[in-house]
């Protein structure tokens, strides 16, 4: 593992592009950093404060910080599929099969540097979490510390399963922008096939049934945490009640996911004639 590992790094850190966009998926987490320190001047007549609102407090401070670095998967979603546009266009691909690499270490060189990176990525997001929380947190017991890190696990998963819906798709077309591109309209065509569910049956039935498609399912495992800030300030307002956890079982329809992503990126490899 440890081989195939460094043998992809060493591809990626050679590359000034790859080595820009990995250096920026890093650093934009850090911006939860400053959204905790933002003082908003609301027209003169006082200063508002993120930080002293609670909003930084444990156990939401964990889904609030996973569900913001989230949103910047994008840019390694790039470096990922660049790591195959990249295979084809400079015919390394066909090289790395001479030299002896096998197809399956090959897709699993890729699958391998997906999880580190999903994983030192966790890891930082956990840290900035703990110090934000410790910093403005009222409440530092450890007991209340550790409630909802199970985010971290499903920030985790989450990576896992979008990047490794990314490698799918660079392998199917071998180009960056149109796998891109796929992601765009995998997004639509889920929506037109809610739509058509809804319309046969009643819009609980069709949601219940989107939870289980690619993209939605990896959503539905980090959810707003908006509606759960207005909550814990309105405790009496039962309608913005609603289910924001993040559930074993839908990180396992992930993993499924996930599995046969890799699997079908090994399948079309092994058929194709390079």
């Amino acid at each position: 593992m440890l081989r195939l590992l460094n043998l992809e790094l060493q591809k990626l850190l050679l590359n000034r592009t790859s080595k820009i966009l990995i250096f920026v998926s890093f650093i934009l987490p850090f911006f939860v950093i400053l959204l905790s320190s933002l003082k908003i001047n609301v027209f003169g007549f006082f200063t508002l404060e993120l930080g002293e609102l609670g909003v930084f407090n444990f156990p939401i401070i964990w889904h609030l910080t996973t569900f913001f670095a989230s949103q910047f998967k994008f840019f390694f979603a790039i470096v990922v599929v660049s790591m195959i546009g990249n295979e084809y266009s400079n015919k390394t691909i066909k090289q790395n099969l001479i030299d002896g690499l096998s197809k399956k270490e090959f897709i699993l060189s890729k699958f391998y540097t997906i999880v580190f990176f999903s994983l030192v990525s966790t890891i930082l997001i956990g840290l900035i979490s703990l110090c934000i929380g410790l910093y403005y947190s009222s409440y530092t017991e450890a007991s209340i510390v550790i409630r909802g890190i199970e985010f971290l696990a499903a920030y985790f998963v989450k990576l896992i399963g979008f990047f490794s819906l990314c490698l799918f798709f660079g392998m199917l077309v071998k180009r960056s922008a149109f796998a891109l591109a796929f992601l765009f309209i995998l997004f639509i065509l889920e929506w037109i096939f809610f739509g058509l569910i809804a319309w046969q049956s009643d819009n609980r039935i069709a949601e219940s049934i989107q939870n289980f498609f690619p993209l939605k399912s990896m959503y539905k495992l980090i959810d707003q945490p908006f509606q759960r800030i207005a909550m814990s300030k309105f405790p009496d307002k039962a309608q913005l009640a609603y289910d924001y956890g993040a559930h074993g079982y839908e990180m396992i329809i992930v993993l499924c996911w996930t599995a046969l992503f890799i699997f079908l990126s090994y399948k079309l490899l092994k058929k194709r004639d390079l």
